[in-house]
């Protein structure tokens, strides 16, 4: 049965190699890919549970915001 990358399973596997490399994780060692996506995987139950941003940036393409575009031109 496959399970996601927790932070808890990536902390460990970072710290080993770290240990093993004198202090040090490789960029793209299967430790420091292992904490990307068990980052990844955090950010996506944290984001799930937070209350959407009101007037944030736009997801359907038009201009966010109510009344934006509206106002005259500056002249």
């Amino acid at each position: 049965m496959k399970q996601p990358m927790t932070l808890e399973a990536a902390r460990r596997i970072q710290s080993v190699t770290a240990k093993q490399q004198k202090g040090n994780v490789p960029k793209g060692s299967f430790a420091a890919r292992a904490m990307s996506v068990a980052m990844k995987n955090e950010a996506q139950l944290t984001s799930a549970s937070k209350t959407p941003v009101r007037n944030g940036p736009s997801k359907t393409g038009g201009k966010s915001g109510g009344r934006r575009g509206n106002n005259p031109p500056r002249k």
